[in-house]
């Protein structure tokens, strides 16, 4: 498919999912962003649902009635648009007719999703069609993984400017937050959790952190792993498992795959969470791994599941308090090494809360980026925010999504 044949559609951008408590953030933060002259609408499932979605312009949004569940509508909304954004999720429940849709007909797609089994049934049932449809399709494109993935490519920027090299190894570190996990992400890891416990095979792509990498790249070298509480070696602070490690650090090794992994073949890259120095941090990291372990395990057991899905987790469609989105918060550090033991921190900070309001604004940033990306630089398949959209999403990040990058000198906020 040619540009011109792309543009002209109707619409640049399609918001999938507008209902969603996440899609009507994005809607409202893209009525603010939009630049004049941005063909847009908005699209779901229920007619009813869409007419309720509040936004404040005097312009018309074009309201779209689609469902997830019907290939040839999904087919339909693909070829009105440039640029789909999905937050219809758990995505491996209702999100794989559209991504095979925009595969096929040549339409750039951006999502939400941390499910790794589900990306890498897409990557390998899709990744031919969108090479010859043109389709750019970017998965994770909210706190999981675009902070991650953006704060290794800034890391691995700011250290070869600085220090003449690359880092041969990163760990990100959470240093804080504030703002609980999005209904819709609680429901895409319980139905892992589920898939799991119906097809045993799927633990192998868990585990791998190399399972979104091209197929000739699916192994490499061991990669460190918090699992219990420890002291870190890069902070020098006590640390205890960080939950969306597993989706954030299979993202960050696609990147160097699709690279070249010119970051070198024993590059490292793991995630943790900070606690604190001395007896207390033991003590904080101790109590933090032993909770996450007990509901892993806990959640593991259907039963159990079913129970925390109804009565104790947020629901998928709910979510906080408009003042509580702007009060929340992120901040990440990277701290990096040198193959010739040079270090480098880089700090990156979100200015709301980590599950839907900065997740709302990274996504529509994503989304208005690739529009403007050259397909000679990014052509046709399955890429990753940083090596589709590289220092055009960081710039777009900066400027639109209220994140910041910059080089630390690793102290605690």
């Amino acid at each position: 498919m040619t540009t011109s044949d792309r543009d002209r559609r109707p619409f640049d951008l399609i918001v999938f999912g507008a209902t969603s408590f996440v899609g009507e953030i994005v809607v409202r933060h893209l009525v603010e962003r939009a630049e004049p002259g941005l063909r847009w609408a908005m699209a779901a499932r229920s007619a009813t649902k869409l007419d309720e979605v509040g936004i404040n312009t005097s312009a018309t949004v074009e309201r779209i009635i689609a469902d997830a569940g019907n290939l040839d509508e999904m087919r339909a909304l693909a070829r009105r648009t440039r640029v789909i954004a999905s937050t219809v999720g758990p995505y491996a429940l209702y999100g794989s007719n559209l991504v095979q849709a925009c595969a096929e007909v040549g339409t750039d797609y951006v999502d939400l999703s941390g499910e790794p089994q589900w990306m890498r049934e897409m990557l390998d049932t899709h990744t031919v069609a969108a090479m010859v449809s043109g389709a750019r399709i970017v998965h994770s494109c909210g706190f999981d993984s675009i902070p991650s993935d953006m704060g290794v490519w800034f890391t691995q920027q700011q250290s070869i400017e600085r220090l003449g090299e690359c880092c041969t190894r990163i760990g990100m570190r959470l240093a804080g937050a504030r703002g609980g996990a999005s209904g819709g992400t609680v429901a895409s890891l319980m139905n892992v959790m589920a898939e799991t416990a119906k097809n045993p095979k799927l633990r192998a792509i868990l585990k791998n952190p190399y399972a979104l990498a091209p197929p000739h790249l699916r192994t490499g070298p061991d990669q460190p792993n918090v699992t219990i509480p420890q002291r870190d070696e890069l902070s020098g602070e006590w640390v205890a498992p960080f939950v969306m490690a597993a989706i954030n650090t299979k993202v960050v090794h696609r990147s160097h795959a699709l690279l070249e992994r010119q970051w070198g073949p024993n590059f490292q890259y793991d995630e943790a969470m900070l606690m604190g120095k001395g007896p207390v941090g033991a003590a904080k990291a101790s109590v933090v791994a032993g909770a996450m372990g007990g509901f892993m395990g806990a959640a593991s057991a259907a039963p159990v599941r079913g129970l925390l899905s109804r009565f104790v987790l947020p629901k998928p469609g709910s979510g906080p308090t408009l003042e509580s989105q702007t009060k929340g918060y992120f901040d990440l550090r990277f701290f990096g090494e040198t193959a010739s033991g040079k270090r480098i921190t880089v700090k990156v900070t979100g200015d709301r809360d980590p599950g839907y309001g900065s997740t709302a604004k990274m996504m529509v940033a994503a989304a208005l980026t690739l529009l403007h990306i050259d397909r000679r630089t990014t052509p046709g398949g399955f890429w990753t925010p940083s090596t589709a959209m590289g220092a055009e999403l960081h710039e777009a990040l900066v400027r639109d999504a209220g994140l910041t990058f910059a080089v630390s000198d690793g102290g605690r906020p």
